[in-house]
């Protein structure tokens, strides 16, 4: 059997007190083994399943050869952000679903490989990743913008370009512009840049020296980067047109949080996996002496079964948590990265399956004390195919908790409204044609 090389990872004992990041990376060796695996079809399905069409037989073939700076440009002409999506793309239901190898084996590990490359490419290159934080490479953070601030920038006679957001849309946007030649400007609201890389992901999954490192590399091609710049606050899209921009890329991503709108979810100790995360992976609240209040210790529940809940639980358990995700689906039926998921599992985080919240309790005091659930069973398919969830009269039971994070995922922002007088659907989505473009 052609059996597929695994990552080798930290074990669960040290990952439990540790926000080192689990996954470890292959070895050179390894990934030319790995690389082999590739059978080279005729007509490869793979690259078919990749959303951003990396070539990805052309890069593993390099790979196999040991030509590891070859596979690199392959990648980086698709795809700008290999370090990063090597890392957190989920590549067993994309790419790696559709190779032919996985019909009766196991698939080669595609992201595995995009993630050796781009681990080998920053190692080798001279770019400077040696960042405490991802405004660095010697660049003063920015207080905001004012319309002097950019009124007057004179940038020769390249085409300026703003882009709305430094997540993982406006930085690839970013680096794709500044190669066309475009003098481009990314205003972010935060402090650091990043986006959901820097506040919604942590540490364990992929280190802030990526996103940092990222950043420079975009920063040393002439990409400019104002911080703390709220769209819709500190500026408008009217504004950056004053300001000489011809052309603007709105990246704001879905940062608002979803509730259930049940009773207790204003107590004191419910939050959402956004604040958690971002408390965590941008405040640094787990580092010792952090400014940034955070729960430690107790008891938590984590209400969800994505990507976001299991970084929740993840982190809540590194902070020394007894942790329990409630999901009202099966286990099958999790939305989550299933290795994400085993990977909570052997850390400790404890799963209640079919299971869903009806109220949170607290005491005389207003301090959370438990979360009221009850039993689900499956009914009837939903929009998605999936069945949907019925609840079990009369099952209901306590779970004890001193923290209940919401992780039920996100909405866009509301306030990018005032940044713009354009269409908007009833979720707060921006109405745009099949390439992107907006009515102004």
């Amino acid at each position: 059997m052609n059996f597929r090389h695994e990552m080798p990872l930290l074990n669960a004992d040290e990952r439990r007190n540790s926000f080192d990041e689990v996954a470890l990376g292959y070895d050179e060796q390894t990934a030319i083994a790995e690389a082999k695996r590739c059978l080279h079809c005729k007509n490869p399905l793979c690259a078919g399943g990749c959303p951003v069409k990396i070539r990805i037989p052309e890069f593993i073939a390099e790979v196999a050869k040991g030509d590891f700076a070859k596979a690199y440009d392959i990648i980086y002409s698709s795809n700008k952000l290999p370090s990063v999506t090597g890392r957190v793309c989920p590549q067993e239901v994309q790419c790696e679903s559709k190779c032919i190898l996985g019909i009766k084996g196991e698939s080669v590990a595609i992201g595995n490989l995009e993630r050796f490359v781009a681990d080998w490419h920053d190692k080798h290159s001279r770019r400077n990743d040696d960042l405490s934080a991802t405004a660095g490479c010697g660049e003063k953070v920015s207080d905001g913008v004012k319309s002097s601030d950019n009124a007057d920038n004179s940038v020769g006679s390249k085409i300026r370009v703003a882009v709305i957001g430094s997540g993982p849309c406006g930085l690839t946007a970013a680096g794709e512009l500044a190669e066309r030649g475009y003098a481009v400007t990314v205003f972010e609201a935060l402090h650091k840049g990043g986006g959901v890389l820097s506040y919604g992901i942590p540490s364990f999954r992929l280190p802030k020296s990526i996103v940092g490192s990222v950043i420079c590399g975009l920063k040393s091609k002439g990409v400019e980067f104002v911080y703390n710049a709220v769209a819709g606050r500190s500026f408008t899209i009217g504004d950056l047109k004053k300001w000489g921009y011809k052309s603007i890329i709105v990246c704001s991503g879905a940062g608002l949080p979803r509730f259930m709108g049940i009773d207790g979810e204003d107590f004191g100790g419910v939050c959402s996996a956004n604040e958690y995360l971002t408390r965590i992976n941008l405040m640094e609240a787990a580092g010792e002496g952090a400014k940034t209040p955070v729960t430690r210790g107790g008891k938590t529940v984590v209400v969800g079964g994505g990507n976001v809940a299991m970084d929740a639980a993840r982190a809540a358990l590194r902070l020394g948590s007894k942790v329990t995700v409630v999901y009202r689906r099966g286990e099958k039926e999790l939305p989550a990265r299933h290795e994400e998921y085993l990977h909570a599992v052997e850390e400790g985080v404890e799963f209640c399956f079919m299971t869903n919240p009806t109220k949170f309790i607290g005491d005389e005091s207003g301090r959370l004390t438990g979360a009221v659930v009850q039993k689900m069973q499956a009914g009837l398919p939903d929009a998605s195919g999936r069945a949907s969830p019925v609840p079990i009269a009369g099952s209901e039971y306590t779970i004890e908790c001193d923290q209940v994070i919401m992780a039920l995922g996100t909405s866009p922002n509301p306030l990018i409204k005032k940044a713009m007088d354009g269409v908007f659907d009833d979720r707060g989505r921006i109405i745009a044609d099949e390439d992107g473009r907006t009515n102004l």
